[in-house]
């Protein structure tokens, strides 16, 4: 009985072991992380920014620059 029982657990134990490693050692490699790259616009990068800030300096003067339509005049005595 002894040898059976030993028998029995000596199968079970090369069983169980060939099935623990079948497939190998697993070598995990870390990936890059990916890059984001956006696309550059029109203006180098700058875009809306630049166009923004000259039309508001344009309507700046064009306001500064607007008169109502009177003048005055001193009389020179």
């Amino acid at each position: 009985m002894k040898k059976i029982s030993a028998f029995v657990a000596g199968t079970a134990l090369a069983l169980t072991a060939s099935t623990a490693f079948a497939g190998g050692p697993v070598i995990v490699e870390e990936e890059p992380e990916p890059v984001v790259v956006a696309p550059v616009g029109s203006f180098g990068g700058l875009g809306g920014g630049v166009l923004a800030a000259g039309a508001a300096v344009l309507a700046i003067a064009a306001l500064a620059g607007s008169s109502n339509g009177t003048t005055t005049t001193q009389s020179g005595n």
